[in-house]
């Protein structure tokens, strides 16, 4: 994991995606420096996963720019994406195999080779517990697999996260276990942008809160000392951007 700089890791400017003649992002634009958490907040159809999408590279803008690390990912897709570690909503992991095995093939793909010692680092630094990193996936928890997943991001040395609604799904001691982590990974320098609809979830986490309504930001909120956000006020404007 990279060490915490100054810059801004995710740059959209602008940016408009039209499948057809249906405008889903309308001149988006937000930034997530490195060693911040911005939520971005929206109920369905608000352009969440294709604001994702764009960040990857998997849609080309059809105006403004997108720019991750300071590349355009549309042009180097490739290169953009050895930046992110992508974690969806449901991980997607060869349920027969272990954790170890796992991110031991996702590493080969990535012609990666781990340093001895380093792989149980990283399931340690997690807190994924030891007598799981032998065991088949499929009898792990969303939580587990979340670790995993993040261990492999820590082995890939990822600057980018992208979390897509993480905690849907997860108990309290989970998700407080998924914040920490979190926590951590922002202080060592990661640019983490969370895609949610958990108003709640997320104001525990983000530095910062964006709404997004109808492929655009319509309001946004920092958060402010040790209590992060007036939890009311949050949850007043996440009301007026729906309404917008």
């Amino acid at each position: 994991m990279t060490t915490k700089r100054e810059g801004k890791a995710i740059q959209i400017e602008g940016l408009v995606v039209r499948y057809g003649e249906r405008q889903v992002i309308d001149h988006l634009s937000l930034e997530v420096g490195a060693g911040e958490v911005y939520g971005l907040l929206g109920g369905n159809g608000a352009g969440k996963s294709t604001t994702l999408q764009a960040i990857l590279g998997f849609v080309t803008p059809s105006a403004g720019r997108v720019r991750v690390v300071g590349l355009d990912p549309s042009a180097e897709p490739a290169v953009v994406r050895r930046a992110i570690a992508y974690i969806p909503e449901n991980v997607a992991l060869y349920d027969h195999l272990s954790a170890r095995e796992n991110v031991d093939y996702f590493l080969r793909l990535a012609r990666l080779r781990p340093e001895p010692g380093e792989m149980e680092a990283a399931f340690r630094a997690v807190g994924l517990a030891e007598e799981a990193w032998g065991r088949p996936v499929s009898g792990f928890s969303k939580g587990m697999r979340q670790k995993t997943a993040i261990a492999l991001a820590l082995l890939r040395r990822a600057s980018v996260l992208l979390l897509d609604e993480p905690t849907s799904g997860l108990d309290p001691g989970a998700t407080a276990d998924f914040n920490a982590l979190v926590s951590r990974l922002r202080g060592e320098g990661a640019a983490i942008l969370i895609v949610t609809h958990d108003l709640i979830g997320v104001a525990d986490i983000a530095d910062r809160v964006g709404f997004l309504e109808k492929g655009r930001i319509s309001d946004e909120m920092a958060a402010e000392g040790a209590d992060r956000f007036d939890l009311r006020a949050l949850h007043d404007r996440f009301a007026r951007a729906r309404a917008a």
